[in-house]
């Protein structure tokens, strides 16, 4: 199995290659943020995946080996267990008085989380054959001739045979331009869904979106919980908590959007740009007013650059952005 990289950028590698590098690596250790300490790495990694739906008894069973081998390990793990759990927890300051003491242990806690945020991709990472990091957009060209671009913070493990080409989506969104091969079927599965290409361009996402796949070209047979069904070029799968998955009309604008490196939003809800900007940010954007999370946006903006982003949201809105560097921005009420 092989592929060649076609961005110009290194950015991804066989599995166990690459695994975190100082471009790639926030700090996680409580001791000091620019200091990374490789035991609270693999803690924050262990916290990560033990904390995942899909972790196996033989996870538990490594890490129960890893935690019983130092002393060390113990410490760094229940200070990173400590700590993750404190995840989302970051007081409203309408409802305390917003003293710079306050402020600055926002942005302590938020600083040590946005670092062991970004190890959750740690594992999914030493599994993957390809994958891309924070705000990147990638794109490889597989042996059989398929190609794939890799959204933010992606990482997929390929597993091609004689008689199949299997894709696992471990975390993320990519899109495929799938080679015709009726020998081997195309499959992509991750968290629970599967897309099997028939002849077709299509974009699968694993992270928890209402919409998981977009088909541009040909078709796609999906199965997710409740049912399967085929989708078209021009739709998309719709999955909604206890709902069967539904066809609808895809958002073709979107795709072809942060393909290009654009952000297209077309009356999207406040809320929904500041999460999808999120997505290519190296830290968290937290939405202090829920009523201001429900104004509409639309708009164009580049990946790359979210703070320019956050600048057009306050001065057309009327919004406050508060950035307490390096990771925290808050989004507060209007001016």
């Amino acid at each position: 199995m092989g592929y060649t990289v076609r961005s110009p950028e290194p950015w991804c590698g066989l599995k166990g290659m690459r695994v975190a590098d100082s471009a790639d690596s926030d700090a996680t250790s409580p001791q000091h943020a620019g200091d990374e300490d490789p035991v609270y790495e693999v803690a924050a990694g262990w916290v990560a995946r033990l904390s995942s739906p899909d972790a196996t008894e033989s996870d538990r069973e490594a890490f129960e080996v890893w935690r019983s081998s130092d002393p060390g390990h113990e410490t760094a793990y229940a200070e990173m267990d400590a700590l993750w759990r404190k995840l989302g927890n970051v007081p409203d300051p309408r409802q305390r008085r917003r003293t710079a003491k306050r402020l600055a242990g926002i942005a302590a806690v938020a600083f040590l989380c946005a670092g062991l945020a970004h190890q959750l991709g740690l594992l999914d990472r030493m599994r993957a054959d390809l994958w891309s990091g924070v705000g990147e957009i990638t794109h490889a060209t597989l042996a059989d001739g398929s190609r794939i671009d890799l959204n933010t913070d992606t990482a997929l493990a390929l597993h091609f045979d004689e008689t199949g080409r299997e894709v696992e989506l471990l975390r993320g969104e990519a899109f495929f331009d799938v080679a015709p091969d009726p020998r081997r079927p195309f499959v992509v599965r991750g968290n629970g869904l599967s897309a099997r290409a028939l002849g077709t361009r299509f974009s699968v996402r694993v992270d928890g979106a209402e919409r998981p796949v977009d088909v541009a070209e040909g078709r796609v047979e999906v199965m997710a919980a409740g049912g399967s069904l085929q989708v078209s070029a021009g739709e998309a799968v719709r999955l909604s908590d206890g709902e069967r998955p539904s066809v609808i009309r895809a958002d073709s604008g979107r795709s072809a959007g942060w393909r290009e490196g654009r952000l297209v939003f077309s009356g999207e809800r406040l809320s929904t740009v500041l999460a999808e900007l999120g997505r290519y940010r190296r830290g968290r954007i937290v939405l202090l007013d829920p009523g201001v999370g429900e104004r509409r946006v639309t708009g164009v903006f580049d990946p790359r650059n979210t703070d320019d982003a956050l600048d057009v949201i306050a001065a057309t809105m009327g919004v406050r952005v508060t950035r307490l560097p390096p990771f925290l921005a808050l989004v507060g009420s209007p001016l």
